[in-house]
């Protein structure tokens, strides 16, 4: 008996470790994960394999019971963390994945540019009706983009069943009241959570204690703000790189809090310019502390900037290059008289005036050297960027964390790689997490144009310090000196690690745990309805949802989202797709089983 309970044992050993085995693609490619949960035991059943992270569980089990009530046999592929569920989606062991996409950017063409259109950064689907509705949306007016974006809808999932929505978010946070100064801290749409605002109720903490966050995610994509646009580097890259816009609370463009005082369209709205500050440096990591470089944040950054966010083959594993694909120049201005010779689009205002509202003092002259600067004397720096075509909606991916900006001078000093015969083994690039990461690899050459500059990593948190270059002296200089994150997997610790004071504040609280934050009384709950959505994604490469649109719709009218936001306590909203929270076009799905059994008979006959 005693044996026998040894070997149970070690089996149920073994098994534990194996499900914490993060696989190469090709390995993935090969050996399946297996399915986790109950399987129903209905032979006639139709198979399906849905594919999904064990922080996306309580969504994963009620569509597998719905999937399941509605005649089909779910495989559910459980990933323990999002390495190994990218692996497994980037290897195709799917027939439908568990999605989610915020838009980050307030605008409706970055909800669906990067994930529907043919050879967008993450699209995994080619349709042309759908590349021709995108496109058209928008060069149009908010009012006729309605009607573009309702008919793309349609598209997307009533027509061709692409896609399966589920719900849109609450975007919510909650933070200990008794430390945090309740009104530093601020809850957005879309814009990350920015570090520099935050402050301690005890102003004497600010440079004797950290503030501590949590994020789930510890594999970092890349530091590099145009090589990933995921969970695990969109607020740390927000909060490295300055841009030279960004979005109010409501979702509002605006110039404060970054790189220009200002900023303009000209007539015509294929014209925009930009006046830079001059109180921004990069800062630089030396014994893991963050200090000044003594390189001012310039125009000649910008342009390179933002030359090679647009550029596709500008780095290797480019993943931001269609949020910038309608810039087509960008350029320091010389000539003054021309700023005169411009008007505001939709004004008799010149840019000039435009751009010098609120100015100390007027500009004198225009500069194109960063080091002749001077703006308590007149000399400034101006960015002229010029479109395709019409896109008033650039501005809002000049606020992406991707339109950071970088040091023109490190970056070319560090990426001396061919781009064209990139080795993943021997050369490594400006942003690799590796050069963060303490160890041996540990070589820290980030240049940060940001408010804070991360110094090192670990398994267990990330350690930043604010930009001593940064702003000094203005309402935007950051007012704590050390940032930490913590790398918590699942909500359930990072809710703990809150309430016993470990963390300050927890970035996204689930809403199953809303309850919990409202009944401790040092904790404060903020939450505003997100641009988050959750979706259903269905593997368009090789399955046989690929092929059979049937199948495809089968499972669309299988999803009940009453049951969903049920569960949830009404604390999430009804979806159609990505565009549901910034476009509301009246599209609505409803489950509707004899659907299903129509769709599901007319899929086995053509089998």
């Amino acid at each position: 008996m005693k044996k026998r309970t040894i070997i149970l044992l070690l089996l149920s050993l073994m098994l534990v470790i194996s499900g914490c085995t993060v696989k190469t693609k090709d390995e993935v490619s090969q050996q399946p994960s297996e399915p986790s949960g109950e399987q129903p035991a209905n032979p006639s059943a139709v198979p399906i394999e849905l594919l999904a992270m064990s922080s996306q569980q309580s969504d994963a089990n009620i569509i597998r019971d719905q999937l399941t009530k509605n005649g089909f046999n779910v495989k559910l592929n459980l990933q323990p963390d999002y390495g190994s569920y990218k692996a497994q989606q980037d290897a195709g062991n799917y027939d439908v994945v568990l999605s989610s996409w915020t838009t980050v950017t307030g605008n409706p063409d970055y909800a669906v540019r990067s994930l529907f259109k043919t050879g967008g950064d993450y699209s995994i689907m080619s349709d042309e009706e759908v590349d021709k509705l995108i496109d058209l949306a928008a060069q149009q007016t908010p009012e006729e983009a309605k009607e573009t974006y309702k008919q793309l809808e349609q598209r997307l999932v009533a027509d061709k069943a692409y896609i399966a929505p589920l719900h849109t978010s609450l975007k919510s946070q909650a933070f200990n009241k008794d430390i945090l100064d309740e009104n530093s801290v601020r809850l957005s749409k879309s814009r990350s959570l920015p570090w520099e605002a935050v402050d301690f109720k005890d102003k004497s903490k600010r440079d004797k204690e950290p503030l501590v966050l949590s994020q789930s995610i510890s594999d970092l994509t890349s530091l590099d703000p145009i090589k990933g646009n995921d969970g695990s580097i969109n607020i740390i890259n927000t909060n490295m790189n300055v841009r030279l816009i960004n979005l109010t609370d409501d979702d509002k463009i605006t110039s404060e809090g970054s790189l220009s005082y200002n900023h303009s369209i000209a007539e015509g709205n294929s014209e925009y310019y930009f006046i830079l500050r001059d109180d921004i440096n990069f800062a630089k990591v030396e014994n893991k502390l963050a200090v000044d470089s003594g390189e001012r944040v310039g125009a000649e950054d910008v342009v390179f900037s933002l030359n090679r966010a647009k550029d596709k083959n500008s780095v290797p594993d480019h993943r931001t290059y269609t949020l910038h694909e309608h810039i087509q120049d960008v350029e320091i201005v010389q000539d003054l008289s021309s700023l005169d010779a411009v008007k505001v689009s939709g004004s008799d205002e010149t840019v000039k005036q435009a751009l010098e509202k609120g100015l100390d003092t007027k500009i004198s002259t225009l500069v194109a050297d960063k080091n002749e600067v001077s703006n308590k004397d007149g000399k400034y720096q101006v960015i002229k960027l010029t479109t395709t075509e019409p896109f008033p909606q650039v501005l809002n991916y000049l606020a992406h964390q991707s339109a950071g900006i970088v040091s023109k001078k490190q970056v070319e000093g560090i990426n001396t790689y061919d781009v064209a015969n990139f080795d993943v083994n021997k050369d490594i690039p400006y942003g690799d997490q590796s050069t963060v990461t303490e160890g041996d690899k540990y070589n820290n050459t980030l240049y940060a144009s940001g408010p804070y500059i991360m110094a090192y990593k670990n398994d267990y948190e990330a350690v930043f310090y604010k930009n001593p270059g940064y702003m000094k002296g203005t309402e935007h200089e950051p007012k704590i000196n050390q940032v930490k994150v913590r790398f918590i997997k699942d909500a359930d610790s990072t809710l703990s690690a809150l309430r016993s004071n470990e963390i300050h504040l927890y970035y996204g609280v689930p809403e199953t745990k809303y309850d919990v934050v409202k009944g401790d009384s040092k904790l404060k709950l903020q939450t505003i309805e997100s641009n988050a959505v959750s979706y259903l994604l269905f593997n368009t490469k090789n399955r046989d949802v690929a092929q059979n649109e049937d199948l495809r719709k089968a499972v669309l009218y299988s999803i009940n989202q009453d049951e969903i936001l049920a569960y949830y306590n009404n604390n999430k909203l009804k979806a159609y797709s990505t565009l549901s929270p910034l476009v509301k076009t009246g599209n609505e799905l409803k489950a509707d089983p004899a659907k299903v059994k129509e769709h599901l008979a007319n899929y086995q006959a053509s089998k």
